[in-house]
């Protein structure tokens, strides 16, 4: 978790919940468990939702291997199956290549195992920012209730 308040990975409630975790070879796995309140049609995920639980493991991607603050720039997802309210997707990202400022970063989301079959696929370009454009744009009271947060991680930076 990179802040307490990210709907993303934080304590939101019905918030995504996710947690995210680096692994061999490049590769960030995250779940994202999909509850009742994640549903657009009776009993699947919302489109949506499933476009933003990659955009955070995407975004978690990109700040666990190149510790760099970063911010969506595009989100492609590809939705193959639908996902049942009541499963769990697996998703395993990686970074694709960085030119310059951009970052690109790609992942596929399994249903309810690492190797379950692929429901989602998404791919990503993240651009690099300096910390003046969270201060620049961001709430002032939110950023201060951040920089105050005492369990928060010291080597991150604003953005995962």
């Amino acid at each position: 978790m990179h802040y307490v308040e990210c709907f993303g990975c934080g304590d939101v409630d019905n918030g995504l919940h996710m947690h995210s975790t680096v692994g061999e070879a490049g590769v960030v796995y995250s779940q994202f468990p999909v509850t009742a309140a994640h549903q657009g049609a009776p009993g699947l995920a919302h489109g949506g939702l499933l476009a933003c639980a990659f955009d955070e493991a995407l975004g978690s991607t990109v700040g666990n291997l190149l510790r760099r603050p970063a911010v969506t720039g595009k989100l492609e997802t590809d939705f193959l199956r639908p996902v049942p309210v009541g499963t769990t997707l697996f998703i395993a990202a990686k970074v694709d290549g960085v030119a310059g400022r951009k970052i690109y970063a790609s992942a596929d989301g399994h249903l309810d195992s690492a190797d379950g079959a692929v429901a989602v696929r998404a791919r990503g370009l993240f651009v690099q920012v300096g910390l003046d454009h969270f201060t620049r744009n961001g709430d002032p009271d939110a950023l201060k209730k951040f920089s105050q947060t005492p369990s928060r991680r010291a080597d991150w930076d604003i953005n995962p």
